[in-house]
């Protein structure tokens, strides 16, 4: 039987742009140890939709909580009572979270020992920087219960992924390759795939094309009894997809558009400056979430006004009263301004009306215009972006890296 898992988020951050980073990061790292995620449920802090997500089948469910809070405490009754194990003290757990304290040099509160309540027989997995987890196993089934803190990556990489791994030793490995591709539509991409789709049942390796915001990803998922024959299942079948995929796929797995210019730009030795308008500085956040991006990184300039782009960037009056600040003409005066005044080879501008106001018929709302500079010219292109303002800020930063990752790679 290949092995499956499932997490649990429990309590929900209201309004939060990602709404379960902390499950993505869990269901990637158990992926990357060969047992895939079956499912992800994010829950209120609700005892019976809890013990529900808790009792569906047998397997390891990763539950992941706010630790000290409320949510700590209907996970430790909930599984408590799903197992048919009473709470009792953990002395371990206590003692290490008291060391936690200890480093933070903060008072260990009051409610510690309510913390350290487990259900009996559970197992403390102590980490650096974070509130230790823990693991509980019963029969058929295995719980563990990781914070949301600093210390997740730890508890991942020092416990869950072994923990995991001994688990299902011996009961078939599954291994996944998510490739990624961006300047195209998901229908193209799967009409590239069709004789690929909807064949699991031939195959050792299923593949499913997933939509993402800007891009697409085409998600290869290999079975096998050991991983050695799971990795060569994939191996085989990942080369004819990404042929059919061609320039359009940019990386693989956890590889970001951002990371790959940057890689691109370090090969060549080449600098980078940028000039935002309606994307209000997400380029350059997204250029600086990169490791040593200020190796190739030298500025960004945001320039939400006209007067902006005339003072900062040197946009001619007449560009802007002829054409106006969302146009073709503006997004190219605008780049060569931040490179001639960063003393960079290559740019990126983008100006447009992210909304949900300012469109006209002649612009209407997703209207954008990307230009860009590389040694040998400057172009731009227009883009017509739909969905809400910061799906349409998202989207313009994903074409703009994607239209230098062909630029910087000889591709049009």
């Amino acid at each position: 039987m290949t092995a499956v898992a499932r997490v649990v988020t429990v309590g929900v951050v209201p309004g939060a742009a990602l709404p379960d980073p902390e499950g993505a990061a869990v269901a990637a790292a158990l992926a990357e140890a060969g047992v895939p995620v079956s499912s992800r449920v994010v829950l209120d802090e609700d005892e019976a939709a809890l013990e529900r997500a808790l009792t569906t089948d047998d397997g390891l469910t990763v539950v992941i909580t706010s630790g000290g809070g409320s949510a700590g405490d209907v996970v430790r009754h909930v599984l408590s009572r799903a197992v048919g194990a009473r709470l009792v003290l953990s002395e371990r757990f206590l003692a290490a979270l008291e060391e936690r304290y200890r480093r933070l040099d903060r008072p260990v509160p009051r409610r510690a020992e309510r913390l350290a309540l487990l259900p009996q027989g559970a197992s403390t997995w102590p980490v650096d920087g974070g509130e230790p987890g823990w693991a509980l196993e019963s029969g058929a089934r295995a719980f563990a219960v990781l914070a949301k803190d600093a210390g997740l990556p730890a508890a991942l990489a020092e416990h869950l992924v072994p923990f995991a791994r001994s688990r299902f030793a011996g009961r078939g490995v599954v291994l996944v390759r998510m490739l990624r591709a961006a300047g195209v539509t998901l229908g193209e991409v799967e009409d590239r795939l069709a004789e690929w789709l909807g064949t699991a049942e031939r195959r050792a390796v299923d593949l499913a094309v997933l939509p993402g915001d800007g891009e697409v990803w085409v998600r290869l998922r290999a079975r096998g009894a050991t991983p050695a024959e799971a990795a060569s299942a994939l191996s085989r079948a990942e080369s004819p997809v990404l042929e059919a995929l061609g320039d359009d796929c940019y990386g693989r797995d956890a590889e970001s558009l951002e990371l790959v210019v940057g890689r691109l730009l370090l090969e060549r030795r080449l600098t980078l400056a940028v000039a935002e308008s309606c994307t209000g500085g997400l380029l350059g956040h997204r250029l600086t979430n990169v490791a040593g991006s200020s190796a190739y990184f030298e500025r960004g300039v945001l320039v939400y006004s006209n007067r902006a782009k005339e003072e900062l960037l040197g946009v001619p009056a007449e560009i802007l009263r002829d054409h106006g600040a969302v146009s073709a003409p503006c997004a190219e005066a605008m780049v060569r301004g931040v490179c001639a005044r960063a003393g960079t080879p290559c740019g990126l501008a983008i100006t447009g009306i992210a909304g949900p106001d300012g469109g006209t018929a002649a612009k209407p709302v997703g209207t954008v215009f990307v230009a860009l500079a590389v040694p040998g010219g400057v172009s731009s292109r227009h883009f017509r972006f739909v969905g809400d303002r910061a799906s349409v800020k998202w989207q313009s930063t994903q074409a703009a890296f994607d239209m230098l990752r062909r630029a910087l790679s000889g591709r049009t």
